[in-house]
């Protein structure tokens, strides 16, 4: 289950069963949930005495309470801001059982208490609507506060199936998530806020809910270690593809220097540059290694596609005649294609269908051209609009941003959990592209190649920020895709 995530309905099923079939009753999760917390709170603050509380009126409320009891057994000084009466039996309990203690409770409208740190019981996974009002005003003081938050289960706020945040949304240093993974803490506008994600199963054995359907899963670098075996001894070039890389207009001759180097470091046998006859030079001066071919239209561009296996499609293409006349003698030829940049914008301008065995890689904002919508709408449902552009441009389909999705035609998705914000810099786009044709080059197939190319791009992007995020440049992740790419061969 470590890979597995699931939607908040999903988890619900998961705590009902617990309940019922495992005949763990609620107000014991709810106990187990606290106890998780205030350890992880303890490990985290163990010198932090003036604590906070903010309760809201669900069992995530009743969370709260009980870890305020564990904090005062313990002799910090603890205080709750009820934002809200208990509306359920257990939080109900739970409320009680703080107030038996001697606890002391404000009411809303109070004011956000002064304290050292401060845990957010506020919202569990059920909030689907905006915050407003009161409670809103209280995310906007506890994040101005700069103390640090313990979210309990998600930052509340945040939407736990979608990582959007419903208006005002707590920026959590650590968030502690019970039972099982939520799918949307782990990409879009949560990744911001849960801050350290740290899951508790309260108990439950793994195998308790080992037959449960997920709604996708985490990139596991263990299983993708196995797509690339070792190479034979007796290997040579041919063995491990073709890669033409096709782009690269006036001004933007290093887009498709930067895709063609990234294929060769994902270890594709042969590297081809399709692009302007102006860039010729300068590639072969920095990476000689690249054949750079002038090509004036799609006639010489069809002498190139024969000896290809596997295309890049897209950077620095432009939407110039040019561009567009290299675009379509490339999907016309039927080839596996990487499809990125320019050439998603005139896709998205003229549907074609894709050649079998494709990936598109879009950000949100190519996303949004492609499907129709705002770029709004894209981040209100990464996983709806990653799983829609994936079948209706039959290929696998690529979202990028913070946790990246990657999903399958028939509506698997994978999440990225590594990259960083210092890989929001030009370039890095042409680098995956490259990645994920030279891996397909060498005999994986479009879905596998794409999981395995954003894992390597993401953590490849982390080891060359590991010095400092802001600065990171695109080809800084050469050297380390290189070594990251052999150790999943020989892991």
């Amino acid at each position: 289950m470590s890979s597995r995530l699931y939607t908040s309905a999903q988890v619900r099923e998961m705590d009902r069963r617990a309940i019922e079939d495992r005949g763990v009753a609620g107000f014991e999760l709810m106990r187990r949930a606290a106890d998780a917390a205030w350890r992880v709170f303890c490990a985290r603050w163990p010198r932090i005495r003036k604590i906070a509380v903010l309760c809201g009126s669900g069992n995530n409320g009743g969370d709260g309470y009980l870890l305020a009891c564990l904090a005062r057994e313990a002799g910090a000084s603890v205080v709750v801001l009820m934002l809200a009466e208990p509306a359920t039996a257990d939080a109900q309990r739970a409320r009680d059982a703080w107030r038996d203690a001697g606890g002391e409770t404000l009411a809303a409208g109070h004011g956000l208490p002064a304290a050292d740190a401060y845990v957010d019981a506020i919202f569990g996974t059920g909030l689907t609507r905006p915050v407003e009002g009161l409670v809103a005003q209280a995310i906007r003081h506890l994040n101005a506060t700069g103390r640090p938050v313990l979210a309990l289960d998600v930052p509340s706020g945040i939407d736990a199936d979608t990582g959007a945040a419903l208006g005002a949304a707590v920026r959590a240093e650590i968030t502690v998530s019970f039972i099982a993974r939520k799918r949307g803490l782990v990409t879009g506008a949560a990744v911001d806020h849960c801050g350290t994600l740290v899951l508790d199963r309260l108990g439950l054995p793994e195998d308790a809910f080992a037959d449960a359907p997920c709604d996708a899963r985490l990139l596991d670098a263990r299983r993708m270690a196995a797509w690339l075996p070792p190479r034979s001894r007796a290997a040579h070039k041919g063995d491990f593809g073709h890669v033409l890389a096709i782009g690269g207009d006036a001004g933007m001759g290093g887009a498709i220097r930067l895709c063609a180097e990234a294929a060769l470091r994902a270890g594709a046998g042969l590297v081809s540059a399709a692009t302007r006859q102006e860039n010729i030079a300068a590639i072969n001066a920095a990476r000689p290694e690249v054949m750079a071919h002038a090509t004036t239209d799609a006639a010489a561009l069809a002498v190139l596609l024969d000896r290809a296996s596997v295309l890049a499609l897209g950077p620095g293409l432009g939407q110039s005649d040019w561009g567009r006349k290299l675009w379509r003698a490339a999907l016309d030829s039927h080839k596996p294609t990487v499809v990125d940049a320019d050439a998603l914008n005139l896709l998205a301008a003229q549907a074609m269908a894709l050649p079998p065995e494709s990936a598109i890689t879009p950000h949100p904002g190519e996303a949004a051209r492609l499907l129709g919508w705002n770029t709004e709408r894209v981040e209100r449902d990464r996983f709806a609009a990653a799983r829609e552009l994936a079948a209706r441009y039959r290929c696998v389909a690529v979202l990028k941003g913070a946790g990246t999705l990657i999903a399958h035609t028939e509506g698997s998705v994978t999440v990225c959990p590594w990259g960083n914000p210092g890989m929001a810099s030009g370039g890095m786009g042409d680098v995956l592209t490259g990645v994920i044709a030279g891996l397909m080059a060498q005999g994986l197939n479009a879905w596998r190649a794409s999981r395995l190319g954003v894992g390597l791009h993401a953590q490849a992007g982390d080891a060359a920020a590991r010095d400092g995020e802001a600065g990171t440049l695109a080809s800084d992740l050469f050297p380390h895709l290189r070594r990251l790419r052999n150790g999943s061969a020989n892991a």
